[in-house]
């Protein structure tokens, strides 16, 4: 996929930083060449629950879609600012913090006290 057209989200950029767990899913934004791409490879299939378009690929473990689902985030501004790590973008702690507060399941709320825990101080979250 080309880079500038993805990053990935929710809790990819935690766990590749060790805070968490390797996850069993993986989330990733997408827009323009990215997205072609993705629609091509899997089917796409409407969330009306999150009022968004995905595609889920290996039985649901990776998602793409164009749009987060809750919250007001800017996508273009989350992939421009994506940070790399390991040759892969991912999105900056900063707004992966913003979302979690917003949508405060439980998982989230310990996602939170972990990167609290990690040294990831929310103040400098942004930092990255």
């Amino acid at each position: 996929m080309p880079i500038r057209d993805y990053a990935i989200f929710g809790s990819g950029p935690l766990a590749i930083r060790g805070v968490i767990p390797l996850c069993n899913d993986l989330d990733i934004l997408c827009r323009r060449g990215a997205w072609e791409l993705v629609s091509q490879i899997g089917k796409t299939e409407y969330l009306p629950a999150y009022d968004v378009t995905i595609v889920s690929l290996f039985g649901g473990s990776v998602t793409f879609g164009t749009q987060w689902g809750i919250g007001n985030f800017d996508v273009d501004d989350l992939i421009d600012s994506a940070v790399i790590i390991d040759s892969l973008p991912f999105v900056q702690i900063k707004h992966v913090i913003a979302y979690k507060k917003l949508r405060s399941s439980a998982k989230d709320l310990l996602h939170i006290n972990a990167l609290e825990t990690s040294g990831y101080h929310l103040l400098r979250a942004g930092d990255d």
